[in-house]
């Protein structure tokens, strides 16, 4: 089992997988661009994996690792983070341009029952929060095994 992007949706639409094919995850992509655009700033994630690990990165530039919050509950990985805007203003400038945001998100995955929960590890260095996801023994790939004809 794959990790499993939880995204706040209405009823009828399901929970995608982030390991579908390509052709998926672009439809995916443009189906909720718009949702994202109007609720706020939502993190980009990256998720691989090797033999023995997942791997999850989430960028959160302009936060501290004091803003950010991970919470895990029956599989379930929650990244979420606040920041005011007052927080981050500086009180004798004006503005000729203001690009930059700040605000409060939430990010959740479906971890496969196949992670070592208690075995995760996160680091937050310069914008990425990094978090280390190793596999059960029997979410490792085996060796093929020879089969004797009789």
């Amino acid at each position: 089992m794959a990790l499993t992007e939880l995204k706040k949706r209405r009823d009828e639409e399901r929970v995608p997988d982030v390991f579908r094919g390509v052709s998926n995850l672009f439809d995916e992509f443009l189906r909720n661009e718009f949702l994202t655009r109007e609720t706020g700033f939502v993190p980009g994630v990256n998720i691989s994996e090797d033999n023995e690990n997942f791997f999850v990165e989430v960028a959160v530039p302009g936060y501290t690792k004091e803003d950010i919050k991970v919470e895990m509950n029956n599989h379930i990985l929650t990244i979420s983070a606040e920041k005011k805007e007052e927080e981050v203003m500086e009180v004798e400038k004006t503005f000729t341009r203001r690009e930059f945001s700040y605000g409060s998100f939430s990010r959740t995955l479906a971890l496969p029952e196949t992670v070592r929960e208690e075995k995760i590890k996160a680091k937050y260095e310069n914008g990425i929060l990094r978090f280390v996801l190793p596999k059960k023994e029997e979410a490792k790939p085996q060796p093929a095994k020879t089969i004797e004809i009789e």
